[in-house]
């Protein structure tokens, strides 16, 4: 295995364990976690901007829009965790598998590229993120079935994986396109193997929300 792929998968157990571990341990340190992870998401974002060749009122504009986009996403994602944070923590895993699924598969089968938007994109990386969704959701879902406050019909057990792994990957495509104008890699380095909090939540601020959104009208 490539030290780099190693790097992300570890990067992306810790991440998940730090998470799982807080929110089952105590939901305030779970929240104020999240809240951080938001802050800094936003002033990764503001580095990015100012590294395109916007005029001020438009870079003001891509500043303020997407902080309130994370603050409405932080909202949503709170009312969800304290009305049945297991079913959130579910949800949470489909990004994370998503990610880490585009990632291994992607790196390990290559193949044809997925857009140009971002070059490290392959189809196989795609199918990837879908495959190892259904496994994290049906893993963690049937596991806290049993105290989940949320239930859900058959047919939606096997739409949510599908919808917000497509979610995560149009929003992982979305950063891509901003990091390429601003002729950069990373949004940071904060994370080993992944880069910064936003390369690693890029879909995930994206698909948590629009999911809930949507999970809720089924």
């Amino acid at each position: 295995m490539k030290p780099e792929l190693f790097k992300r998968i570890i990067s992306s157990l810790l991440l998940m364990s730090l998470l799982f571990l807080s929110a089952l341990i105590n939901d305030y340190i779970f929240l104020s976690i999240i809240f951080i992870v938001v802050i800094l998401s936003w002033i990764e974002w503001i580095k990015i901007i100012e590294k395109i060749k916007f005029k001020k009122i438009y870079r003001n504009i891509h500043i303020m829009l997407f902080m309130i986009y994370l603050l409405i996403t932080y909202i949503i994602c709170f009312n969800v965790f304290v009305i049945d944070k297991y079913f959130f923590l579910s949800i949470f895993m489909i990004c994370v598998f998503s990610d880490v699924g585009g990632y291994v598969f992607g790196k390990t089968f290559g193949g044809k590229k997925l857009t140009k938007i971002s070059p490290n994109k392959t189809v196989s990386g795609s199918i990837g993120s879908f495959i190892l969704s259904y496994i994290g959701f049906f893993v963690i879902y049937f596991y806290f079935n049993n105290i989940f406050f949320v239930k859900l019909e058959t047919e939606a057990l096997f739409f949510i994986p599908f919808f917000i792994s497509s979610i995560c990957q149009l929003g992982d495509l979305f950063i891509s396109y901003y990091k390429r104008k601003a002729k950069i890699k990373d949004t940071g380095n904060i994370i080993p193997g992944h880069g910064g909090l936003l390369d690693r939540i890029d879909g995930t601020i994206f698909a948590l929300p629009i999911g809930f959104i949507v999970i809720s009208l089924l």
